[in-house]
């Protein structure tokens, strides 16, 4: 789809785009970024559709976007998104604050049936009929001037997330699902999910869960060190040192630098800026107690008997989402089911998933509720 936009590369511009924004009921947002050699991603640029307002915002060109700030917190105006969580972290990283309130796309596309966890592309394909170009998946968007056919890609995705977004809207409206989505949109504004404390960054290094006693306690403190050092330096982790680098030092527990430069992997560079800060990190947590790995809840064998009733609460859901057209994997996921039925109840089914589904799950696991095929459908008769 051919759009016309504006390009926004200066201050004065940006801020009567955003003058017009202040008005508008919701806006469309996405971002284009690198991040291949940063820890921080790049943003390039920021594409914006409302109404008969298309912009694109030339985010390298601009110091100061407060003005667009000021337009993602206001509570007045629904920021929308497709897969939000990306584009979040970029702006969370900007402002230390996520955009609210928020609508996103992917999360709401199972309540109208669509899969779970669904693409773009696949969405904008069933519910609009329209294939998306992928010309423009790998380009660079830090280079400069950006024709006008890879703007038009990236301007794309607002201009079709508009549309999804209002025929969605009104469609869960109608169908009075709209408040399901709020505890889901909540969770996108938690901190945590753009910011882990660094010192519980050990848990993600590859193969620590091999490591005990002082070699646990070694690598927890180092991988603090490398998530600090990374933040600090705006590198991605592995350009500081590598998760196998990590776990043979802390296997090997070496005491001097001339010791360290011995592990394969070590370059010179690393020696020489942050070879006397490992030592001493190693000396200090050496002689520790490590922090514990979460504990460890053993799976439970599931009784066969048991598992025949899950699925057959899963037969008489996967019905039911039919007939809502609900995606089944959200109506009732399976561990919600296997929760049921350990318990002998719907007690697990909470919110609006109770609302819909408790009194038949009751009324089958109680014994009140016969199953039948009728007429090639499954049949609920007393």
């Amino acid at each position: 789809m051919t759009t016309p936009y504006e390009f926004i590369n200066d201050q004065a511009s940006l801020q009567t785009l955003c003058t017009a924004l202040a008005s508008q009921p919701f806006v469309c947002v996405d971002t284009e970024f690198l991040r291949e050699k940063t820890y921080r991603p790049v943003l390039c640029l920021i594409q914006i559709k409302s109404g008969d307002i298309a912009a694109i915002i030339d985010a390298l060109a601009l110091e100061d976007l407060s003005p667009l700030n000021a337009v993602l917190k206001d509570p007045a105006i629904t920021k929308v998104f497709h897969a939000a969580g990306q584009d979040l972290e970029i702006f969370y990283w900007l402002n230390k604050e996520v955009p609210a309130p928020l609508f996103d796309t992917q999360i709401a596309a199972p309540l109208l049936g669509y899969a779970e966890q669904i693409g773009y592309g696949n969405l904008v394909m069933e519910r609009l009929g329209t294939q998306l170009s992928k010309a423009h998946t790998r380009a660079d968007w830090t280079r400069r001037p950006l024709p006008d056919n890879q703007l038009q890609y990236a301007l794309d995705d607002v201009v079709y997330l508009e549309l999804l977004y209002l025929s969605m809207r009104d469609e869960l409206e109608q169908k009075s699902r709209l408040a399901w989505l709020e505890p889901e949109f909540a969770g996108l504004l938690d901190e945590s999910n753009y910011l882990k404390p660094a010192a519980s960054m050990w848990k993600k290094v590859k193969n620590a869960q091999r490591l005990k006693d002082a070699s646990l306690s070694v690598v927890q403190s180092l991988a603090e060190w490398r998530e600090l050092t990374a933040r600090e330096r705006n590198l991605p982790r592995n350009w500081i040192i590598k998760d196998d680098v990590l776990t043979d030092i802390a296997r090997q527990l070496p005491t001097t630098i001339e010791e360290l430069g011995f592990i394969r992997g070590i370059g010179k560079h690393v020696l020489e800026r942050h070879g006397s800060h490992i030592v001493e990190r190693i000396v200090s947590a050496a002689g520790k107690t490590p922090e514990p790995w979460p504990p460890y809840s053993k799976k439970q064998p599931k009784k066969p008997e048991h598992e025949a009733v899950v699925l057959l609460l899963e037969a008489v859901i996967k019905q039911q989402s039919i007939t809502l057209d609900i995606n089944p994997t959200l109506l009732a996921p399976r561990k919600l089911l296997e929760d049921c039925v350990q318990q002998g109840s719907a007690e697990s089914l909470k919110g609006w998933r109770h609302n819909l589904l408790s009194a038949t799950v009751n009324q089958l696991l109680s014994g009140d509720t016969q199953v039948s095929v009728n007429n090639g459908k499954l049949r609920l008769s007393d």
